[in-house]
């Protein structure tokens, strides 16, 4: 039996949640202030702040005249902070926002006196296999985690291996991290309630001391918790105050032996609350769209501005990593709670977005007006459709897009603007109203390029780029009150836009790089587009080469893929009942499934050769609610449209879905079906720099059913069925794994029940939660079907995501008219099978604010994973002469040898950061 124990005073601070993030630190600032005074009052006391420095910027935001006593405390020791900057859900943000999350909280703790050596991460719901080698390559040795530890584990500690082989020592908190407030219930018998927990636990601590984490959600320790100590403390079981960091370097014994490899989502020793990953898809989305913004707004900083915007863009990070709390992006929270994680998405999407297109300026600064930019994010060579907005041809001619070095290729033309805008008939001293909408050259949108006057008749003539000089509104007011006068009685007013269209242009663009064109008109016979098969369309088909898909009649997809291999029924919706919550999906006990839709109409959109559209629609009918009892579905049933637009592209292997509908309904789960050619024993997901495989059950024995849905970010895959994906989500494999299910939508009404079917205790208060229905709400998703008999390593599905999530930039040209294109221009460019790039940024000496400058000169960051069990072999090209392999600290590590490019070994699953200069 343990012969000690070792306490350590803490808070979880979850910084919003069932109150809003102001609500919260007002309590943050009473508690902290506590903290601090107990501190000094008592040298004895020690305190661990969550793991994360949110809750230290937001308190001397408040409190800014306790910095130095931060400071002092900290650099005592006696004030654990840091080293993450929030306690995010590691599944539902990307592994390079996860990255980010780890330098800004180390950095920020370092400027107060030093980070915490653990990455301490105590109530995420379940863990990610490579945040091992996270925390190894930032040079973090320790971690401290409750969810999802697998029942293989029977010591308070084990050894957590990612995937390729980087290790970290996990502290078990196998209780909680609140098992230490049961032994204070009663200060005045701590000592025998002390002996009684280890006893009760002996087999778990083995030679090392009993852990107490002394602390809970939103409160201080009490003030007297030292002295409790000290009172119950004896020579035959000594009492320790310590920080979480104190303990695993000063009070550990025992060599840990026993390893886990990979994700934690066991349920074996608590909740792991997996529903969070389907309720309010909204944020998730929103986070996906954010992530995106400011991942090409910093590809374009780096490459093509002379600006540096690092500033704005650690704003936007700052706010993306703030809203990945794992109860923020989860949706856990209440109504006006999510509603502030959505602004704050919002917020850094919008301001990534304003130094992203300023960069992506510059360059079009150097594109005739007439002509178009289109910048390529990936570091690899591709060929887009990008969308733009052209003069229409003339009848009888075509348009073709010309690139810079004169080649042409057809265009597309999807849709036509309408010509006339306004046609008024009013007096003649009205005519200063018409005149009050022009600012200065600017009407419907459009600019002026001519007007015609006459007696009592004006026409404007609208362009997008004028061509006929300067306007002069003044001139153009005097010669209307002119006019006016001369001419009284009724005039008729018009304002005509140039005849414009939509067309879709094939652009080639290199890696990381530019490509102009312009679309002029040509009477030359249109040619295949970049050398693909066109696009085609039949009444209910569409093909291109590569890919076929034909709609049933029951208005799913049979799909064939390139290899032959052929989905059926690809697109089955199922709606089901949920009484459950945000945090755990509970169907009622007798539940009405909704599968057959009683209406089918399929409408062809577009015939390519570019792209083929079509559109299925069909009209379900789904109860409405939940009855009475919750567990039967209402009898009322509403009349549901669901629209899925169904799109191949010339050169893709794959079909593009989206679904969209109004919802309407409360208390259900919608899911996509995607049925299997035969059933599977697994699947496999992507996300988080790793391609995880999983069973088709999971580990239970807690109090929570052991529901096998599972989460996904950029794609997943079961047997020969592989969906790219927009945003992370979840997904199940279905019907004794013959079919693979993603969630569109969860619609509940409370945070939390007190009685749930699949889980035994409360997960919050049971707060009622309107918003979490999505009533009124259209729901829309996008995804993308690839058939592969060798499943996603065959279909390079890895690749095929970046390109799926990440489309072309465009903007239009700003320089004179009629001038010459700019030649291709190429940026980094990175060759290897199965590579992600996560991210290439602009860095400086210390990028990354650790105080760790090197004395050299700004560069190129960019990070590389192999995303396979073998390894990759990489060649990275570009405007560059030196590279050094770094830490995710920007530390270096190894200078690269470079000889025409940079090849790189990457091992299994290896995350490599390397600076270029």
């Amino acid at each position: 039996m343990p012969d000690s124990a070792v306490f350590v005073p803490h808070f979880h601070w979850d910084r919003e949640w069932y109150e809003p993030f102001q609500v919260f630190r007002h309590r943050l600032v009473t508690a902290l202030d506590t903290v601090l005074q107990t501190a000094e009052a008592d040298p004895d006391f020690r305190f661990t702040v969550d793991g994360q420095m949110a809750a230290i910027e937001d308190y001397l935001e408040m409190r800014p005249e306790n910095r130095e006593r931060v400071v002092a405390l900290v650099r005592e020791g006696r004030l654990a902070i840091g080293p993450w900057l929030i306690l995010l859900d590691e599944f539902l943000c990307s592994g390079e926002t996860i990255v980010r999350n780890l330098q800004m909280g180390r950095a920020a703790a370092e400027r107060l006196g030093g980070a915490m050596s653990v990455g301490y991460l105590p109530d995420m719901f379940g863990h990610i296999a490579q945040m091992p080698q996270i925390l190894a390559r930032a040079g973090v040795e320790h971690t401290a985690l409750w969810r999802g530890v697998p029942g293989s584990v029977d010591g308070h500690a084990f050894r957590w291996r990612a995937p390729d082989g980087s290790e970290v020592r996990a502290e078990f908190l196998f209780d909680g991290y609140d098992n230490g407030l049961d032994v204070l219930l009663v200060p005045d018998r701590i000592g025998s309630a002390l002996d009684e927990y280890a006893r009760m636990t002996a087999q778990r601590w083995g030679k090392d001391p009993v852990l107490a984490m002394a602390g809970t959600d939103h409160n201080a320790p009490d003030p007297r918790l030292a002295e409790w100590l000290r009172r119950a403390s004896s020579k035959e079981r000594p009492i320790t105050l310590a920080t979480l960091d104190e303990y695993v370097h000063r009070h550990v014994r025992d060599e840990t032996v026993t390893v886990v490899t990979g994700e934690l989502r066991s349920h074996v020793r608590g909740n792991i609350l997996p529903g969070v990953l389907s309720v309010r898809l909204g944020l998730k989305q929103r986070m996906a769209v954010a992530e995106r913004t400011v991942d090409h707004a910093e590809r374009m900083n780096a490459l093509w501005s002379a600006r540096d915007d690092s500033p704005f863009l650690s704003l936007a990070w700052h706010k993306i990593i703030e809203s990945t709390a794992h109860d923020s992006v989860v949706g856990s929270g209440t109504d006006e709670t999510c509603d502030q994680v959505a602004a704050r998405l919002a917020e850094a999407a919008q301001t990534a977005r304003a130094v992203r297109d300023a960069a992506v300026a510059e360059p079009a600064a150097r594109v005739p007006s007439d002509g178009h930019l289109v910048a390529n994010p990936l570091p690899s060579a591709r060929t887009a459709l990008v969308e733009v907005d052209v003069v229409a041809p003339a009848h009888g001619s075509d348009l073709v897009a010309v690139a810079a070095d004169g080649t042409a290729h057809p265009v597309q033309l999807v849709s036509r603007a309408p010509t006339v805008l306004s046609d008024e008939r009013m007096d003649a001293s009205q005519l200063e109203r018409v005149l009050r909408r022009i600012h200065r050259r600017e009407l419907f949108g459009l600019l002026i390029d001519h007007y015609e006057l006459t007696p009592n008749t004006l026409v404007f003539h609208l362009a997008e780029v004028p061509t006929s000089g300067p306007f002069d509104l003044m001139v153009l007011r005097r010669e209307v009150a002119d006019a006016a006068v001369a001419h009284p009685g009724e005039w008729r007013v018009r304002t005509l836009a140039q005849a414009r269209a939509a067309a879709l242009v094939p652009v080639h663009v290199p890696a990381s790089g530019l490509a102009a064109f312009r679309v002029e008109a040509s009477d030359r016979p249109a040619a295949p587009a970049m050398g693909f098969a066109p696009a085609t369309a039949r009444s209910r088909a569409l093909s291109n080469g590569l890919v076929e898909v034909e709609v049933a009649d029951d208005g799913t997809l049979d799909v064939t893929g390139e290899d032959g291999t052929v989905l059926y029924g690809v697109g089955r919706l199922v709606d089901g009942g949920d009484r459950g919550d945000s945090y755990n999906y509970a169907p009622p006990a007798a539940d009405s499934l909704v599968s057959e839709p009683v209406d089918i109409a399929v409408d062809v959109l577009e015939s390519g050769p570019l792209r083929s559209r079509l559109r299925v629609t069909r009209v379900y009918e789904w109860p409405a609610a939940l009855s009475a009892d919750r567990d039967v579905r209402a009898d009322q049933a509403v009349r549901t449209p669901v629209e899925m637009l169904v799109e191949v592209r010339a050169g893709e292997p794959y079909v593009r879905v989206s679904t969209s509908f109004l919802n309407r309904c409360a208390d259900h789960r919608l899911r996509f079906h995607v049925p299997l050619p035969e059933p599977v024993t697994g699947s496999a997901s992507a996300g988080q720099f790793a391609v995880t495989e999983r069973g088709l059950t999971a580990e239970g024995g807690w109090g929570e059913y052991p529901l096998p849905t599972y989460p996904a970010s950029t794609f997943v895959s079961a047997g020969p069925a592989t969906v790219l994906l927009d945003h992370c989500g979840e997904y199940e494999v279905v019907d004794d794994g013959s079919a693979l299910a993603l969630t569109l939508l969860r619609a509940i009404g409370s945070i939390s029940v007190n009685i749930h079917p699949l889980r035994d205790e409360p997960a919050a208060s049971e707060i009622p939660v309107p918003g979490a229905q999505e009533l009124g709400m259209r729901i829309e998703h996008r995804f993308a079907v690839v058939p592969c008999a060798a499943g996603w390593q065959g279909a390079d599905a890895v690749a095929l995501a970046e390109e799926f999530r990440n489309d072309v930039l465009v903007a239009r040209g700003t320089g004179p008219a009629g001038g010459p294109l700019p030649e291709d221009a190429t940026g980094f460019r990175v060759d290897g099978r199965g590579v992600h790039v996560s991210g290439i940024r602009r860095v400086d000496d210390d990028a990354h604010g650790t105080g760790t400058g090197t004395g050299t000169e700004a560069g190129t960051e960019m990070r590389l994973v192999a995303m396979s069990d073998t390894g990759s072999t990489v060649r990275v090209t570009g405007p560059f002469t030196e590279a050094t392999t770094v830490d995710l600290l920007g530390r270096p590590i190894s200078p690269e040898q470079v000889r025409d490019g940079l090849e790189l070994a990457l091992g299994p699953w290896e995350i490599r950061t390397v600076v270029f200069r």
